[in-house]
C-alpha cells in the first residue's frame, strides 16, 4: 500500500515510539490523526506536523483505547477530518514491573496486572477490531488490499525479565494474536504484522539514571546503543508498503535477548 495521501491513524501517537511514528508517516505523505489519552500534548505534536508538513495533514484526538466509546469518537472524529482511515498503528502501551511476592510478604495486587493487560492487550484489540470493521467497508485498492494495521509487542513477550509478568504477558498475548487476525482479516483484504521492539530511547527510558542507560546499551550485541525511535518508525511504514508482510512478528532489538534481571 503506498502511504502517500492516505489516513492513518497512530494511538500512543503523542510521545515516543507512537510519536515518531506519526511525524515518519506525515513525512512520506500520509493524512495522520495522532491519538492519545493525553489529548494537550496529541494536539502539541500534531501541531508541528502541521507546521512542518501542511496544514490540517495531522488531527489530534483524545482517545482511551480500553474505552470503546472513546476509540469510536476518536475514529470518527478522525474521519472526518481525513476520511476513513486505511492504516493504524497500535502503539499506545504501558509498562510493568513488579515480584509476584513483594518485600513484605505479600502476593502482587491482581488489580496491577489486570490492568497492564487490559490496556496492552484488550485494548490494542478494541481499536483494532472497530478499525477492521470500518476499513472493511471500503473499496479494495490494489492487490485487493483494503488496510493495514500494526501491534507494538516488545522483546519481553519472549524473554521478559523478573518482574514483568504482566507486561510479558500482554505483550505475548499480541504476539499470539497476529497470525489468527491476520489470517481471519485477510477476506476482507487488510493485513496485520507484528514488531516486537527492544530497547528503545524513549522518553521513559530517558528517566532512569544516565548510568543505567548506558548499562542497557551495552547489553545489546549490534548496535550497541539504544534502538531509536525514529528506527521503530521506518519498520512501521516498511510494513504499511510491503504488502507481503503479513501475519508476521518482527523483533527489532540489535539481537538483543534480555537477561532474567
Amino acid at each position: 500500500m503506498k502511504i502517500e495521501a492516505m489516513a492513518a491513524l497512530v494511538t500512543g501517537g503523542a510521545s515516543g515510539l507512537g510519536e515518531a511514528t506519526a511525524r515518519e508517516l506525515a513525512r512520506l505523505g500520509a493524512k495522520v490523526a495522532v491519538l492519545d489519552v493525553n489529548l494537550e500534548l496529541a494536539q502539541k505534536v500534531a501541531a508541528e506536523i502541521n507546521a512542518q508538513y501542511g496544514d490540517g495533514c495531522a488531527v489530534a484526538c483524545k482517545c482511551d483505547i480500553t474505552d470503546t466509546a472513546s476509540v469510536e469518537a476518536a475514529l470518527a472524529q478522525a474521519a472526518a477530518a481525513h476520511g476513513p482511515a486505511r492504516i493504524l498503528m497500535n502503539i499506545a502501551g504501558i509498562g510493568s514491573a513488579k515480584r509476584m511476592v513483594q518485600k513484605d510478604g505479600n502476593a502482587a495486587p491482581l488489580e496491577d496486572f489486570a490492568r497492564v493487560v487490559n490496556i496492552n492487550l484488550i485494548g490494542t484489540y478494541n481499536a483494532s477490531r472497530l478499525f477492521a470493521a470500518a476499513c472493511a467497508r471500503l473499496e479494495p485498492l490494489e492487490d485487493n488490499e483494503r488496510g493495514v494495521m500494526l501491534l507494538t509487542a516488545s522483546v519481553a513477550a519472549f524473554d521478559g525479565q523478573v518482574g514483568q509478568q504482566a507486561y510479558s504477558a500482554s505483550k505475548a498475548g499480541l504476539v499470539g494474536m497476529t497470525l489468527p487476525m491476520a489470517r481471519d482479516l485477510a477476506r476482507h483484504g487488510i493485513r496485520v504484522c507484528t514488531i516486537a521492539p527492544g530497547l528503545f530511547a524513549t522518553p521513559l527510558m530517558k528517566q532512569l539514571p544516565q548510568a543505567l542507560q548506558q548499562s542497557l546499551a551495552a547489553s545489546i550485541p549490534f548496535p550497541s546503543r539504544l534502538g531509536k525511535p525514529e528506527e521503530f518508525a521506518q519498520l512501521a511504514c516498511h510494513v504499511v508498503t510491503n504488502t507481503h508482510l503479513n501475519g508476521e512478528v518482527i523483533r527489532l532489538d540489535g539481537a538483543l535477548r534480555m537477561a532474567p534481571r
